[in-house]
């Protein structure tokens, strides 16, 4: 089967995988790469114009890592994991939407001086 879109983990979001133990870590990136053949919103969830969520449940805790979708390059569609939580209410954090959009907004931007540089 092809992928749908390629998945890039940003620093934060590594750190979060890197502190969760290794059964709910293999859990998480189970499910991205499911999400990456499947269009599946269990796994994989819009909650606004740019910003994605990789859902996952695993020992009846809930959790998400944001990302964000960068289609500029000519080549296979990326999508950027930013940062990664345990969920604990029924809504993502409204201060979890917004670190994502500012790392997005970050990221957008470094990588538009470095294609200005060229």
């Amino acid at each position: 089967m092809n992928r749908k879109f390629k998945i890039d983990v940003l620093g934060e979001a590594i750190d979060f995988l890197e502190s969760l133990d290794e059964k709910a870590k293999e859990k998480i990136y189970y499910n991205a790469r499911k999400a990456q053949l499947t269009n599946d919103t269990e796994l994989f969830k819009k909650l606004t114009e740019f910003i994605w969520e990789f859902r996952t449940k695993y020992n009846k805790k809930y959790y998400r890592l944001l990302a964000f979708w960068d289609k500029s390059e000519d080549e296979e569609t990326l999508v950027l994991a930013t940062h990664g939580f345990v969920k604990k209410t029924q809504k993502t954090p409204k201060r979890e939407i917004r670190k994502a959009e500012e790392i997005r907004k970050e990221y957008f931007e470094q990588k538009n001086q470095k294609n200005e540089k060229r």
